[in-house]
């Protein structure tokens, strides 16, 4: 027996049936240990000389240590003692630990109803995953997959969870997750969450930090007045069109350049760039919809290279701004009209898209889209979003869509290029 080796009885093995209905024996090996280039390669050129079919694999790496398993299926009279010797001394070449495992029992096929569930948290605490997991159970559904994608500027761990009830999961977490302090995303698994291919999002306090109208009543003296009328409409306590109108009507008066000071005040939200830099990369369309101005939106548009954007246009008469909007005010329902015609001129179905904003007038959109996330928000749309993101990182969605901080920072690299976050 090889140091670091653990077996069972060669004799047996787990029963699973094959396509054509007849039943095959299964040898689980499982190899442990550094981390290097080849490991894979050479157990499968090793078992490759067997008459084996691979049924299933798993494979991680945590740290610079491996953990592969393999499950392999034979025929009865097949001699697997050769294939656990063979097996052994792959181990023993690579200075690995290998155990061998066997049993009597059927195979059970894997559940239906397979969701990636995606936990966000600074810091993330081991009693947040033991809730979690804790609730998964509790749902009588299985993890069968647990992957980092994450460690900063949060920690982000994804799981494979099968025999879920979507919504009855999505409520248990949502629970947990506000008993924990951490963030948790449940999403349909598969290509269903890959195959999102257009980002539409709010821009006051979503994609910059603070509203730009805001900003422009400090400009006009009447900032403390505008402000209240800004939260009750975000909260959904007032008519957005009708909050807005009352608000830009306090601004008139007010010298044009005052738009010039207020664009060169406004600051992207922290890793606003990396989220859009990345998701360009990956041939996904962007898009910008905001109550608030083209006056300001449009040269975000041209900073990031956003494809689509729609926003309200500040009246200007004689280098003053008259009080007044021009042209119908995109509100609740006219962002979701944005979100409609984008993917129509990109050619995308709507439920391969995503929509992320705070406020009670980004709710339409959020429920329009295949995915709404609401990212800061108010508890109004907390409630009403598929998924919340409560840290003040955007570019933590990227994770949201299952691409990772090592996928953003290898492609970075690639580009030789280094960029601001």
């Amino acid at each position: 027996m090889l140091d670091g080796v653990r077996v069972r009885s060669p004799t047996a093995g787990t029963v699973v049936t094959s396509m054509d209905g007849t039943e095959q024996r299964t040898l689980l090996i499982t190899l442990t240990g550094r981390d290097r280039p080849g490991v894979t390669s050479r157990l499968f050129s090793t078992l490759a000389g067997f008459p084996v079919t691979v049924a299933d694999v798993e494979q991680v790496v945590i740290r610079g240590r491996l953990v592969l398993g393999v499950l392999i299926a034979y025929e009865d009279g097949a001699d697997i003692g050769q294939v656990w010797t063979a097996a052994e001394r792959v181990a023993n070449d690579l200075e690995m630990e290998i155990e061998l495992s066997t049993g009597k029992s059927k195979g059970v096929p894997r559940r239906r109803g397979r969701l990636h569930v995606t936990v966000l948290g600074a810091p993330l605490k081991p009693a947040a995953m033991a809730g979690i997991a804790g609730r998964i159970a509790a749902n009588g559904a299985n993890i069968d997959r647990i992957e980092r994608l994450a460690h900063y500027p949060v920690t982000c761990i994804e799981m494979d969870v099968s025999g879920a009830d979507p919504e009855a999961l999505r409520a248990g977490l949502a629970i947990e997750a506000a008993e924990q302090q951490v963030d948790v995303a449940v999403q349909h698994g598969g290509l269903h969450r890959r195959a999102k291919r257009l980002v539409v999002m709010d821009v006051d306090s979503t994609l910059i930090q603070g509203e730009v109208i805001e900003l422009l009543a400090e400009h006009a003296g009447c900032l403390d007045e505008v402000a209240k009328v800004t939260e009750a409409a975000m909260r959904g306590e007032l008519d957005f069109e009708g909050s807005l109108r009352e608000r830009v009507a306090l601004l008139a008066g007010l010298d044009a350049s005052a738009i010039d000071s207020v664009r060169d005040r406004v600051e992207l939200a922290a890793g606003a760039r990396t989220m859009v830099r990345t998701l360009k990369r990956l041939d996904y369309k962007f898009a910008i919809v905001s109550g608030g101005f083209t006056q300001v939106t449009d040269a975000l548009v041209a900073d990031l290279g956003i494809d689509y954007s729609a926003a309200n246009t500040l009246e200007i008469d004689n280098g003053k701004l008259t009080g007044r909007v021009v042209g119908p005010v995109i509100d609740r329902a006219g962002k979701a009209a944005a979100l409609t015609e984008f993917a129509r001129e990109a050619g995308i179905p709507i439920n391969q898209t995503v929509a992320i904003g705070d406020g009670a007038n980004d709710l339409d959109m959020l429920q329009a889209a295949g995915l709404g996330i609401a990212y800061n928000a108010k508890p109004v749309v907390r409630e009403a979003a598929d998924t919340a993101v409560n840290v003040p990182y955007l570019d933590t969605i990227l994770f949201l869509l299952g691409i990772s901080r090592e996928e953003v920072e290898a492609a970075d690299a690639a580009d030789a290029t280094s960029y601001p976050a």
